[in-house]
């Protein structure tokens, strides 16, 4: 729950390792090139637009000294150019928004196929609100960059590259006067910048803490308010955002800072431009309406130049969040399959010397030396204290995980070598927390086998001993089951578990835990629709309760990760000072 306090921070860096990768995402925007680059030519176009207006106005002013028709003429085309500025600006933005739009879409589809095909190994390492911003918040940040940051940003580097050739061809005296004094504002300008880009990515990066804080929580209300950690949990989330308060203050002081500069600068730059220019038409050098045009582009270039830096910063936090997503597409995804199951198992299943650490605790081994044998069919009990490694064994089964030594053998075929998708297609799970997904009963049955129809949902409903209880409700199949299945009780969710499980109607049966959590009612209703499930499967079942597996075929006692025991229950009664029979005369006496 609770993450590295001090992680170090790391720099975004305008590079051409960082470039390359954030370029990457292009390909999704690759459908779309056409319509994009035909946004690229109006924003050419309307930004051209801009560039001629300053010329018109200085052709306005000189001919003032004309005639009115000459007056009138130039109005006209001003209005023409408006007219076109208009035409030009509303296609850029029609069509960057629809292509940005579509083409977010992909990436996000894209990145959340890519992200839940990920092992489990990916996600023991990140969090679920990391995860969550990289889909929702970095991906905005896109959306705003496509849609208007770098749109505007190359208009003001077009504005910036036309305006100072236009300056040269109106006065090239007066242009080099102005370029002797803009190079220093921008420099200052830069280095501004580059500071405000190191707080505004601090601030992100507290601020995503701050959310991460927010979900943990929200998901964990019930221990919270069980722990009455409420003042707790607060005084962490004030923490944090009191640190986004510190580094957003002095984000601030800084942008202050900048904006006073740039108004300095940019009104001092223009004041020693007419008075540079006043000169030079005092001397017959230049016209009014040169320096009208010329004041005025000198205006339009200030004001991009103003702006350029913070656009700037929106681009470079839109290529780190380009580049977060690459690390997430990066990863090795497992290997799915489509369609019908290929490899089909009959669910016998073989440890022969099976050793396993979870790869993010190398030096702590979960399982040893584990020798466990599984005849199709058979049900097997996996026994023993919490952390001795009953449920490892059932995610080694799922292949959750790969690194182990030894062999695991399904059908005398190593695990690996199977399909994965055939594989855990075969091999259904019931926990004992369910989780059911937050929409109604028949399609969290259904989520065993999604092209199921209502007869079948049914029938495993009726197996399951859910029926009746579900056509108690209103709405019967259709009832919503809230977040997480909270509308449900633990015995109602671990029914319709089990009716999941049916209607999947698996080769090899995992029950972990399915009963421990339930009163004695519930209990008897799920034992009995276990048993029908079981029937006929490869059966794995994990119990501290000893009760539940007496009937086993074969019960396995585990302690610190290897088996120390192996039989059937009256077998395992009979050793003396055995683990099993000192558990079994604990819990039955009781």
């Amino acid at each position: 729950m609770f993450g590295s306090k001090n992680k170090k921070r790391e720099k975004i860096k305008l590079d051409k390792g960082s470039l390359k990768k954030a370029l990457r995402v292009f390909k999704y925007l690759k459908p779309y090139k056409s319509a994009y680059f035909l946004g690229l030519v109006f924003l050419l176009l309307s930004s051209f637009a801009s560039l001629v207006f300053p010329m018109f106005i200085g052709e306005m002013v000189d001919a003032s000294k004309k005639s009115m028709d000459s007056i009138n003429q130039m109005a006209l085309l001003l209005f023409g150019l408006f007219s076109l500025q208009a035409i030009f600006s509303y296609f850029r933005i029609v069509l960057f928004v629809n292509v940005t739009e579509k083409f977010l879409a992909k990436l996000r589809q894209a990145t959340y196929e890519h992200l839940i095909r990920l092992p489990m190994t990916f996600f023991n390492k990140r969090r679920v609100g990391e995860l969550n911003s990289r889909i929702a918040s970095d991906i905005s940040l896109l959306q705003e960059t496509f849609t208007t940051t770098s749109a505007e940003f190359l208009r003001q580097i077009i504005i910036i590259i036309g305006g100072t050739i236009l300056l040269g061809f109106t006065s090239l005296k007066l242009a080099i006067f102005m370029l002797s004094i803009f190079p220093v504002i921008i420099i200052v300008a830069v280095i501004i910048g580059r500071k405000l880009r190191a707080y505004s990515k601090t601030v992100q990066e507290h601020i995503a803490g701050s959310n991460t804080i927010v979900e943990e929580t929200l998901q964990g209300i019930t221990n919270v308010k069980a722990f009455a950690n409420e003042i707790f949990e607060s005084l962490r989330y004030k923490n944090k955002t009191e640190e986004i308060v510190k580094y957003a203050i002095k984000g601030g002081k800084l942008r202050a800072t900048f904006a006073s500069f740039i108004i300095l600068g940019i009104f001092g730059a223009i004041a020693a431009v007419i008075w540079y220019g006043a000169r030079l038409i005092h001397q017959g050098d230049m016209s009014m309406g040169d320096l009208t045009s010329f004041l005025m582009l000198t205006i339009f270039i200030g004001a991009s130049i103003g702006s350029i830096a913070d656009l700037y910063a929106q681009i470079q936090k839109a290529i780190g969040a380009t580049e977060k997503l690459m690390e997430i597409l990066d990863e090795t995804p497992e290997e799915y399959t489509e369609g019908e199951i290929s490899h089909h198992i009959k669910g016998s299943v073989n440890f022969k010397d099976l050793s396993f650490h979870y790869p993010n605790r190398a030096n702590v081994q979960v399982l040893s030396g584990i020798n466990l044998t599984v005849n199709k069919g058979e049900q097997v009990a996996l026994v023993g204290a919490s952390g001795a490694g009953k449920s490892t064994i059932t995610q080694l089964m799922m292949r959750f995980y790969q690194n182990y030594s030894g062999s695991l053998l399904i059908d005398q075929t190593e695990i690996t070598a199977l399909p994965l998708t055939d594989l855990r297609k075969q091999i259904a799970i019931v926990p004992q927390d369910i989780l059911l997904f937050g929409g109604s009963i028949k399609e969290n049955i259904a989520y065993g086998k999604p092209d199921s129809s209502a007869e079948e949902i049914q029938k495993a409903a009726e197996q399951a001993n859910a029926h009746q209880f579900i056509t108690e409700f209103p709405e019967a199949y259709d009832t919503l089951v809230g977040d997480r299945g909270i509308q449900l009780s633990g015995g109602q969710r671990q029914r319709i578990a089990i009716a999941r499980a049916i209607l999947k109607d698996p080769k090899i049966l995992i029950l972990d835990e399915a009963t421990s959590a339930l009163d004695s009612e519930s209990e008897s209703l799920v034992q009995e629709a276990l048993e029908k499930l079981m029937k006929g499967r490869t059966s794995l079942v994990i119990a501290h309760r000893l009760a539940t597996v007496r009937n086993a075929d074969k019960i396995f006692v585990l302690e610190k990760g290897q088996i120390v025991e192996s039989g059937n229950h009256e077998e395992l009664s009979q050793l003396e000072n055995g683990t099993y029979k000192k558990l079994s005369e604990l819990q039955f006496q009781a």
